[in-house]
């Protein structure tokens, strides 16, 4: 049996936002969006820390007034996972610990989820994991719902925009909805950011595609819960309700 390894969250959370522009900073129950993430992703018990990575002086100066963890950004990546690549390297995380991207426009998470995500590092070999649930045939229609293919062994072996797999005897109707959390040893983390923009990743707008396309296992858990991002302002609505139930 391997160690457990050591699992750091962090979470990229940036002002701009093309559709909601100061997301992070957005008041639920009196408090800003990116205290509700901290918050539940710390009551996660293989949580080793959890930190915040910004890139804006307003989010950096809100973290630290609600004792959040926090770590300034460059303010040029194009993604989150580069974010948090950065943020990870500030850390000083080690080669072999696992680095939890936690998305910060998910007010809601449920801890479970980050049980779920960091389980299977309980391998040695595992470098890099991600989660999905179930999604019915109507959902799954949707190029915004990104479904995932995975082996009999938990291994992604594609994940699109399309609906796949295609079922063309129509006798099975079970879809993966690709959730967007991923946990990376760091190592991984390191790789995925020496690597340019795969053609796969390019085409389905997708950057998982590209640790697949360089050869690197991402393993998938299948999980009961589904998230409820905010990416609009009228996304608040839902959140609100389930945090006040």
């Amino acid at each position: 049996m391997n160690e457990f390894p050591e699992c750091h969250g962090i979470i990229p959370a940036r002002y701009e936002s093309s559709r909601f522009p100061g997301k992070p900073l957005v008041e639920i129950k009196g408090k800003p969006m990116f205290w509700h993430v901290y918050s539940r992703a710390a009551q996660c018990p293989q949580m080793t820390s959890v930190t915040l990575a910004t890139d804006d002086e307003r989010i950096f100066e809100a973290a630290t007034a609600l004792n959040v963890p926090v770590v300034m950004t460059r303010s040029d990546h194009t993604s989150g996972t580069d974010r948090v690549l950065e943020a990870a390297r500030q850390l000083e995380i080690s080669s072999e610990a696992v680095v939890v991207n936690i998305q910060g426009d998910e007010p809601c998470l449920e801890p479970e989820m980050l049980t779920e995500l960091v389980t299977p590092f309980e391998n040695g070999k595992v470098r890099v994991t991600t989660l999905a649930t179930a999604i019915s045939e109507t959902d799954a229609q949707s190029p915004d719902r990104v479904k995932v293919v995975r082996a009999q062994n938990g291994r992604a072996l594609y994940f699109s925009r399309s609906l796949v797999p295609y079922d063309r005897d129509e006798k099975v109707h079970g879809f993966l909805l690709h959730i967007g959390l991923y946990g990376f040893r760091m190592e991984a983390l390191e790789r995925f950011g020496s690597l340019e923009p795969s053609p796969l990743e390019l085409r389905e707008k997708l950057e998982q595609l590209r640790l697949l396309e360089d050869g690197i296992d991402i393993y998938v858990t299948e999980t009961r819960h589904t998230c409820h991002g905010v990416d609009r302002p009228d996304d608040l609505i839902k959140a609100k309700e389930i945090l006040e139930t």
